[in-house]
């Protein structure tokens, strides 16, 4: 039995070194893309580039996500407050849901399984390629010249894609709850407006959505660097790519929710 513990605690302490160390080199490599963003910004014909790139491979898939979520929301709260006779405020419950937390949430998701695996492919393949290793005998710096405008890029893209998310998904409630259901338009329009704060509800999805743009960048950008030069290795640094990034949208959508309702 000592034996066998000592092995058990080996195993899990050479595994925990090993989280440790990745854990470090992501941060090293987080920090270092924070360094030359800066230098980026020199170049705005690249940075557009890469916004249109990433909202353009996203467009589709947020839009026809954002529309079926809007209308399936609009139904399922029309059944829910209905016993409560506050059928009336079902523009409201709709669009906060969608302006907090679905907007960014699903979009974010979606940014990373759709633009965060392209990203990543594209990196691994020129890893594979070495392409980075012949920028770098260029005296190029491939962050500068590659990674920084596409971390810049997302960060524009993401947002946007989150507000065409909401606002899609407002469009497709309305479409079921006026002509539908037959609520009052004018009801379901004028208590958002009323009640829908630009800088704490709007604002704080924007806000959501640029820090999981970041997050999905950063890891895309990772893992493509850090694949193995193989078909094989691009292949799981795209899946890993969906699964941390989905992860960290998550985790981080649960903080930000905290922090962002207990300001005063």
């Amino acid at each position: 039995m000592t034996a066998a513990f000592q092995v058990l605690l080996q195993v899990v302490g050479r595994t925990a070194l090993e989280r440790l160390r990745a854990a470090g080199h992501a941060a090293l490599f987080s920090v270092g893309m924070l360094a030359v963003l800066p230098a980026s910004l020199r170049h705005p014909s690249l940075v557009l580039a890469q916004v249109y790139v990433f909202g353009n491979r996203s467009l589709t898939i947020i839009a026809a996500s954002g529309l079926a979520v809007g209308c399936v929301l609009a139904l399922q709260m029309y059944y829910a407050l209905l016993p409560f006779g506050a059928v009336d405020n079902l523009g409201l419950v709709v669009n906060l849901a969608l302006v907090r937390e679905l907007g960014p949430v699903v979009s974010g998701l979606l940014f990373a399984g759709r633009a965060g695996t392209a990203l990543t492919a594209e990196i691994g393949l020129m890893k594979a390629g070495e392409q980075l290793v012949a920028m770098e005998l260029m005296a190029i710096d491939p962050r500068r010249r590659l990674f920084a405008p596409r971390m810049i890029g997302g960060l524009v893209a993401m947002p946007l894609l989150a507000i065409l998310f909401s606002a899609i998904g407002i469009v497709g409630a309305y479409l079921v709850a006026v002509p539908l259901i037959g609520i009052d338009a004018t009801s379901f329009w004028s208590i958002m407006q009323a009640r829908v704060d630009v800088l704490r509800d709007i604002g704080s999805g924007i806000l959501k959505a640029a820090v999981f743009g970041a997050i999905c960048m950063v890891v895309a950008l990772y893992q493509g660097a850090e694949s193995e030069p193989t078909p094989q290795g691009v292949a799981l640094a795209t899946t890993r790519t969906v699964v941390v990034s989905s992860l960290w949208v998550l985790c981080m959508d649960f903080f930000l929710t905290a922090v962002l309702l207990s300001a005063p």
